[in-house]
Formats: structure tokens, sequence, C-alpha cells
């Protein structure tokens, strides 16, 4: 069974820095599209980033491009976002979440929180 762990949230000033962790189980992590999502409070879930198989393709949400690095570590079962330059409105919820097979985001990590004070 995939199970995604998140850790590295926390309060940060604006203009600081954040690098979340995603640790997964399962012996098959290098074959898995892996994204990150956020939720701020009365928002609904919106697209972070995602990074493919090989980790040789990455997308990024527009708000977060040139701000956000996603990675991975396939040795490692980890997937990493690299959080720099934060803002107020990057405040939420962040989810790790992965793509096993198929094409939907079907497995999600339980959340991290990441707070952002102006």
């Amino acid at each position: 069974q995939v199970q995604l762990v998140e850790s590295g949230g926390g309060l940060v000033q604006a203009g600081g820095s954040l690098r979340l962790s995603c640790a997964a189980s399962g012996r098959t992590f290098g074959s898995w599209l892996m994204g990150w999502f956020r939720q701020a409070p009365g928002k609904e879930r919106e697209f972070v980033a995602s990074i493919s198989r090989s980790g040789s393709n990455v997308y990024y949400a527009g708000s977060v491009k040139g701000r956000f690095t996603i990675s991975r570590d396939n040795v490692k079962n980890t997937v990493f976002l690299q959080m720099s330059s934060l803002k107020p409105e990057d405040t939420a919820v962040y989810y790790c979440a992965a793509i096993p097979s198929g094409s939907n985001w079907s497995v999600w990590g339980q959340g991290t929180q990441v707070t952002v004070s102006s």
C-alpha cells in the first residue's frame, strides 16, 4: 500500500524559505508521478508543482514559478519542495500526492501547515 508522509512545514517570515519533504512507502516509487498541492483556508485545493518519474520534467503553477523548486530522490523515495521568497499568500496546508498508475492523483499525504507572516 502506498503511503505519503509530509514534513518540513512551519512558520516563516515573508521573504524566507522552507523545504518540504514527502517520504513515500512502496518499492516502485521511481515509477510514480509526484506532485505538491496546497489548500488555503476557505479556498479549494490547488496545484503547486509536479515532477516526472525520472525528475527530468517539472511543472509549476504560475503563482510559484521562479520561487519554488520541486525535486525527487528515487533512492530515498522522497520528493521535495524548496520554497523561497515566501509570501503571506503562500500560507496553506501543503499536500504531497502521487499517481502510481493511470492518470489520477490517487494517493495523498496528510498535509503539512505552512504559515508565512508579513
